[in-house]
């Protein structure tokens, strides 16, 4: 692109990953992993509950709707520019460079939230494998749950090709014990509810601060699919493969997500998802099977956990690479292992802030509020770059959408409604938030400024504006790709 930036020749082995090692049916089972079905619906179904009771299958499906938006946008916006950084390079160009470095930063922050959210469950599922005792050991589950994590990071160091062949292992085993288990639930006898369409109805929203409290829930439940977007320029069909794998991955997930909360809503009582908060799963699955064949499920829900921890690794360490590449972070972080091709330095850095936080997170407060907080607050911080980019497509793609239906819907009107609705979310569900969220959620948003500021005073070239020459030129090149879309 004109307005890109460029790496010199000299460091161009050091900054470039391995490019096309990954397909379309690699995309698709990253996609599904990054949402990580299993885990979503064990640790936040208690959250969602709390916030809309039986309106669960409603906040799914409004935010899904407007979600969808966003994966439109990601999947045009990629069209436009393979960069590792995603929305974090398409903000900038579309919009500005300081919305392009917030966009990134969120994502960057939002990663760091989740580790600790993730690495919890992951070692209370394994040790409740065994005993209940130990599950709740605060101990026990920090050493089991960091031992998972590192596991994860290994992966993730020994390359891209390695990390996709285990998710597919992984994400296909969780993928069949969750149909089993949605079937097993839905046809099961002894329900605690019964059925009814009204759960599905807006009116099921008690107004509509409970109807955004559900949807900053919802949105955190779909979270994850654009790691195809990161993983660009490590695909073939760089510009096509990664948005069409996010699409199809979506429509999966939105699905399983719908039928286990109605599930949920038919088998348990309020009582037993609230006492259950780090995995309601496991009590559904003992509803379902009782005994030891209820305990499959929690398999799916370690598997789950792994894989997106996986893939969390895999978006923020690529978005720090890209940071880094482009010096709007220290300049190592964009390097990569000259034999693996991955981002060796940005994959230790992670690591040791992600650990420091985990372990310090036992300590301040019960696994329930953690859990709580931490998914309200990583929903502020992805609301901020999916509004971002639904806008950033609009934008960009603004001289096409007036030259077919399709790109009127696709390129402007749904992923304009994504990003009304997230920014809308996000200004909505302030008042209703506790300080800790607030400060965990905006708090780490704010710090980014700092680093921001710096490079920007340093005259680093990512802030500079595109000239109208360039953009001219952009335009021009816009044009002649919306002719192949």
């Amino acid at each position: 692109m004109t307005d890109a930036l460029v790496v010199d020749d000299a460091d161009a082995g050091e900054h470039k990953l391995r490019s096309g090692s990954l397909g379309l049916f690699d995309s698709v089972v990253m996609a599904v992993a990054g949402v990580a079905p299993a885990y979503s619906i064990a640790a936040s179904t208690a959250v969602l509950v709390g916030a809309v009771a039986l309106g669960g299958a409603a906040a799914l499906l409004y935010c899904g709707i407007a979600m969808f938006g966003i994966v439109f946008a990601f999947n045009y916006l990629g069209r436009s520019e393979t960069n590792a950084g995603a929305s974090y390079s398409w903000v900038r160009r579309a919009l500005h460079p300081a919305l392009g470095y917030l966009s990134g930063w969120a994502l960057v922050v939002s990663a760091l939230v989740f580790m600790v959210l993730a690495t919890v469950p992951a070692g209370a599922n394994v040790l409740g494998l065994f005993s209940t005792s130990a599950a709740k050991n605060v101990a026990d589950v920090t050493i089991v749950g960091a031992v998972f994590f590192l596991l994860m990071v290994v992966a993730v160091a020994a390359g891209v090709t390695i990390t996709v062949k285990v998710q597919v292992v992984m994400s296909s085993v969780e993928i069949l014990i969750l149909l089993l288990f949605g079937v097993l639930a839905l046809v099961h006898g002894h329900h605690v509810n019964t059925f009814t369409w009204h759960w599905f109805a807006p009116s099921i929203f008690h107004g509509s601060s409970g109807f955004f409290a559900g949807a900053l829930v919802a949105a955190f439940y779909y979270w994850g699919w654009d790691v195809t977007a990161n993983l660009n320029e490590e695909t073939r069909g760089a510009k096509k493969t990664p948005g069409l794998g996010g699409i199809v991955g979506m429509v999966f997930v939105f699905l399983l997500f719908e039928v286990f909360t109605i599930a949920t809503n038919l088998m348990l009582t309020s009582g037993q998802i609230s006492n259950n908060s780090a995995d309601v799963l496991a009590v559904l699955g003992q509803a379902v099977w009782h005994g030891t064949g209820g305990k499959i499920i929690i398999l799916a829900v370690v598997l789950s956990t792994v894989a997106t921890l996986e893939t969390t690794l895999i978006q923020v360490t690529r978005t720090l690479f890209a940071m880094g590449r482009d010096h709007t972070l220290p300049k190592v972080l964009g390097t990569v292992h000259p034999r693996r091709k991955t981002p060796l330095v940005a994959t230790g850095v992670i690591t040791v802030i992600s650990l420091g936080l985990f372990v310090g997170s036992q300590y301040v407060g019960s696994i329930g509020t953690i859990m709580s907080d931490a998914i309200n607050a990583i929903g502020l911080q992805i609301a901020i770059y999916y509004s971002l980019a639904g806008l950033a497509v609009v934008v960009l793609y603004r001289r096409q959408l007036t030259k077919s239906v399709k790109n009127f819907v696709f390129m402007g009107l749904w992923p304009l409604v994504g990003a009304v609705f997230m920014a809308t979310m996000f200004v909505k569900t302030i008042p209703g938030l506790n300080a800790t969220t607030l400060w965990v959620g905006l708090g780490a948003m704010a710090l980014g400024i700092i680093p921001m500021t710096y490079y920007w005073i340093k005259g680093n070239p990512y802030f500079d504006l595109p000239s109208k020459q360039d953009r001219h030129a952009a335009v021009e090149e816009l044009d002649e790709l919306e002719m192949n879309l």
